[in-house]
C-alpha cells in the first residue's frame, strides 16, 4: 500500500523570499511537486503561464470557483489566487509529496480541510530587512510597497496558525530545516500506521 504524499503549505509576508526557498527546495529535494497555482493578476516581467502561475480572466477565475475546481481561493490586494484541486489530489494519492507556496488566507482553508497538511510560515529577519527586499526586487509600485509593508506586521501574526516558523536570514539555513521538517513528519507515527500494523503482524518492511 503507498503511502499517501505530505501536502507542505508555505506562507510569509511580501518579500519574505518564498519564491526562491520554493525554488531550492525543488532543486534539493527532486521528488517534491509544486503546484502551480491560478491567478488573475498580470503576469510579470519573465513570468511563464504554466509555469509561475496559470494566468486567467476574472470570469475564468469565477467559474473555476463555482464548479469547485479549487483546493482553495484567495483575494489578495485585488487579485484572486487560487489552487487547482485535481492535480494536488492525484498527487498525494500517488504517495508524492506536495507544495504550495500561498497566502494565509488559503492556507487556513487547507488546514480547515486538510488538517493533516504540513503548515509552515515564514519570516524576514525583521522588518526592515523584508522593505529592502520588496525594494530591491524592483517589481511592484511604491504605492503597492507601502501597501505590502503596512500589512506586513499584521500578517506576521498569522504564524501563530500554523505548525511550524522558519526565519529566512540565509536561504540554505531555510532550506534545511524545511528539510529537516520533511523528514521529521515523514517519520511520525500518525503517517506510519501501516509500518505499525506490518511490525505487530510480525511482517517485515519492505
Amino acid at each position: 500500500m503507498t503511502q499517501q504524499g505530505i501536502l507542505i503549505v508555505l506562507s510569509g509576508p511580501s518579500g519574505a523570499g518564498k519564491g526562491t526557498i520554493c525554488q531550492e527546495l525543488l532543486r534539493k529535494y527532486p521528488d517534491l511537486h509544486y503546484s502551480v497555482s491560478a491567478t488573475t493578476r498580470p503576469p510579470r516581467t519573465g513570468e511563464q503561464d504554466g509555469i509561475n502561475y496559470w494566468f486567467v480572466s476574472t470570469d475564468q477565475f469565477q467559474k473555476m470557483i463555482a464548479d469547485d475546481d479549487l483546493l482553495e481561493w484567495a483575494n489578495v490586494y485585488g487579485n484572486c489566487y487560487g489552487t487547482p484541486r485535481r492535480y494536488v489530489m492525484e498527487l498525494l494519492a500517488a504517495g508524492k509529496d506536495v507544495i504550495l507556496e500561498i497566502d494565509t488566507q488559503g492556507a487556513l482553508q487547507i488546514k480547515s480541510k486538510f488538517p493533516e497538511g504540513v503548515f509552515i510560515y515564514i519570516v524576514p529577519p525583521s522588518l526592515n530587512e523584508l522593505a529592502d527586499r520588496i525594494h530591491k526586487r524592483g517589481t511592484d509600485s511604491e504605492e503597492s510597497i507601502q501597501k505590502r509593508l503596512s500589512s506586513a506586521s499584521r500578517e506576521l501574526n498569522s504564524a501563530y496558525d500554523y505548525h511550524y516558523v522558519v526565519v529566512n536570514d540565509r536561504v540554505e539555513d531555510a532550506v534545511d530545516k524545511i528539510l529537516a521538517i520533511i523528514t521529521a513528519e515523514k517519520c511520525s507515527a500518525k503517517r506510519n500506521g501501516c509500518i505499525i500494523d506490518t511490525v505487530c503482524t510480525c511482517g517485515a518492511v519492505k
